[in-house]
């Protein structure tokens, strides 16, 4: 799953420290979270889309695979 937060975060003037303190995690959840290599539990990304005055499906963009088409 993609996300924006990096670039939400980064348009607050925040590094990653202060933007995990205002959400209550640790700075390397934010860290993985903008890697990708994190999805954030459902509340995480209700924590988020809140702290940014966004729709979950704003912050966070889910890629289709193939794999569900027909054939």
């Amino acid at each position: 799953m993609k996300n924006r937060v990096e670039e939400l975060r980064k348009a607050r003037g925040l590094n990653q420290e202060e933007f995990a303190r205002a959400i209550r995690v640790s700075r390397q959840t934010v860290s993985a979270i903008e890697n990708g290599k994190y999805n954030p539990s459902l509340e995480l990304a209700f924590t988020i889309s809140d702290f940014f005055e966004q729709s979950i499906e704003e912050i966070f963009i889910r890629e289709r695979s193939n794999q569900n088409e027909a054939k």
